[in-house]
């Protein structure tokens, strides 16, 4: 069964329901091929739901890494996705960065904006997720960091004047179905398909992604 999400611009967003994230992190290990591993989890109680970390101020509730090793522990084999997620089933699934991709990071009104731009001039895009953080992460080859700056100035700005991040080596994104605390779910703006399998360069994406953070300022 699949929902959209009232209130979003220039996309409708669908959220598939009845997907452990167990069978879901297998699935991303497998179909995608990329690196997954477990994170925090969120731990019913007083009528809330906490993280699992047990601090009571944590930015980031059943979403974050569960150990300092995370890196390490990281994984691209389903074989053994499947193990670390039998082992605690709740746990939200993380995926590292500036391994089989890279994310450029910006805030949801200008991903949206950005989207729109990127379909009218029929851009093929990668994946990208919405967080309940109200950011929107593009998937992209890795190695965007290094890029970003250059072609950002070509553009005609100065890339500290854009809301506009790269997440790459030693980051990771939370993949759907994770659930950010009370905030809600991350979800996809735009799904894995067969389509997207091959990742875009950030050279393919940046104009319209840089355009709509400077319309966002």
């Amino acid at each position: 069964m699949e929902e959209t999400i009232p209130g979003t611009e220039a996309a409708q967003i669908r959220q598939q329901r009845g997907t452990s994230l167990l069978e879901t992190a297998v699935r991303y290990a497998e179909e995608r091929h990329w690196d997954v591993f477990p994170g925090t989890w969120l731990v019913p109680g007083d009528g809330v739901q906490h993280c699992s970390c047990g601090d009571p101020a944590c930015a980031a509730p059943g979403a974050h890494p569960a150990r300092e090793d995370w890196a390490a522990q990281a994984t691209g084999s389903a074989t053994v996705a499947r193990r670390m997620w039998q082992k605690q089933q709740s746990a939200s699934i993380l995926l590292p960065t500036g391994r089989t991709f890279d994310a450029i990071d910006v805030p949801e009104t200008a991903g949206f904006l950005a989207l729109a731009r990127m379909q009218r001039m029929e851009l093929t895009l990668g994946p990208v997720t919405l967080a309940p953080d109200r950011r929107m992460r593009f998937f992209v080859l890795p190695g965007a960091g290094a890029k970003v700056p250059d072609l950002v100035r070509r553009l005609g700005w100065a890339p500290r004047a854009l809301d506009l991040g790269v997440l790459g080596e030693g980051a990771y994104v939370a993949a759907p179905p994770t659930r950010i605390g009370t905030r809600g779910a991350v979800q996809w703006a735009c799904r894995p398909t067969a389509v997207n399998r091959w990742l875009p360069d950030v050279e393919e994406l940046v104009s319209p992604l840089a355009y709509a953070c400077g319309r966002d300022r």
